[in-house]
């Protein structure tokens, strides 16, 4: 079994010399990621990739998510200070912040929490009027623009949004033919997406969620691959017990005969550096053993300083596993032992 990579593309590598070095290590799927692409460059991005790279794309929908709006460079919300939250686009600062879609922003009540990005900022809503919301922040950290944002208890939004439904039209125009659900919670959402797209279209489903995680079966019946994405799945589910969750999804879809993919902190320490830690080699290692089919780049590649640097070491993390799946690691005749 050939182990996929799959390459999300972003700001650092939307150029021809990024696209044409992970073409080089022949990865598997470019993946556009509609959370981070406005609606109106999504067929300018796809243009750019066609033009460097045959390899598939992979539009990957935004999905039933809350985020915050564009923020000033970055802002500190801090602990004791009231945020006034508005369903109205705004430029957020430390005393204002925009939230979208604005059916998200509906589901708010007094006591509600609000938290924003991974182990960010935390707020406590104090009260409702109309659009707008007064809050208070339990928990201090910086915010950036367009970040994910966790309500409890969770806002009821539609699978796929406006956004995604205008990108999928975009992408059958341009015959891409891989399309990625975010945060699916049902068959029936697969079933949407399905019905949306190329009749031959291959259906990846992405369970990040708690509600995901309840109905993986289903789920990985209707989709023809699964994405277990940790980073947003570690917003709704203890992190210390992810790796548990994702051990028990690649079973199930394992179950089921369907390709399973991981994403999210595989070389997040390349984002920033030349070189991944010994603990981020051991978290591939232990991924592939599981028995994933496939593993998933996405900040590294999208925002990384090196995503051509990332994606070698992927390759070479694979070709480790390959060995030692032969049983040739230890092989003396091949490699000679250094006494420690």
């Amino acid at each position: 079994m050939k182990i996929k990579i799959l390459c999300t593309l972003g700001p650092a590598s939307f150029n021809q010399a990024v696209i044409e070095g992970l073409d080089r290590f022949e990865v598997d799927l470019f993946r556009i990621n509609l959370s981070h692409t406005p609606a109106e460059d999504v067929a300018g991005a796809i243009e750019l990739v066609r033009r460097y790279s045959n390899t598939p794309i992979c539009l990957d929908s935004e999905g039933p998510q809350v985020r915050c709006g564009h923020v000033e460079g970055e802002v500190t919300l801090r602990e004791g200070r009231y945020v006034r939250l508005t369903a109205e686009p705004t430029l957020g600062t430390e005393r204002e912040l925009a939230l979208w879609p604005r059916a998200g922003f509906h589901v708010l009540r007094p006591g509600s929490l609000v938290g924003i990005d991974f182990d960010g900022a935390q707020l406590r809503v104090i009260d409702i009027e109309g659009d707008e919301a007064k809050a208070l922040v339990v928990r201090s950290e910086r915010v950036g623009s367009n970040k994910a944002v966790t309500i409890d208890p969770a806002a009821d939004l539609p699978a796929l949004s406006q956004k995604d439904i205008d990108a999928i039209q975009i992408g059958i125009g341009y015959e891409v033919m891989h399309y990625a659900l975010s945060f699916a919670s049902a068959a029936e959402d697969v079933g949407r997406l399905r019905a949306l797209a190329p009749p031959a279209a291959h259906i990846i489903a992405k369970i990040e969620s708690r509600l995901g995680v309840r109905q993986m079966d289903p789920i990985i019946e209707s989709a023809d691959s699964v994405l277990i994405d940790r980073g947003d799945l570690s917003r709704e589910i203890p992190l210390e017990f992810v790796p548990y969750y994702q051990k028990a999804i690649i079973r199930r879809a394992n179950r089921w005969n369907r390709p399973v993919y991981v994403a999210t902190n595989l070389l997040e320490s390349m984002v920033t550096n030349r070189m991944p830690t010994i603990a981020e080699a051991n978290d591939i290692a232990n991924t592939l053993l599981d028995g994933v089919h496939g593993l998933v780049l996405a900040a590294e590649t999208a925002v990384g300083t090196d995503p051509v640097g990332a994606a070698e070491m992927v390759v070479r993390a694979v070709r480790a596993f390959e060995r030692a799946s032969d049983s040739q690691l230890l092989d003396e005749d091949r490699i000679q032992l250094r006494a420690v």
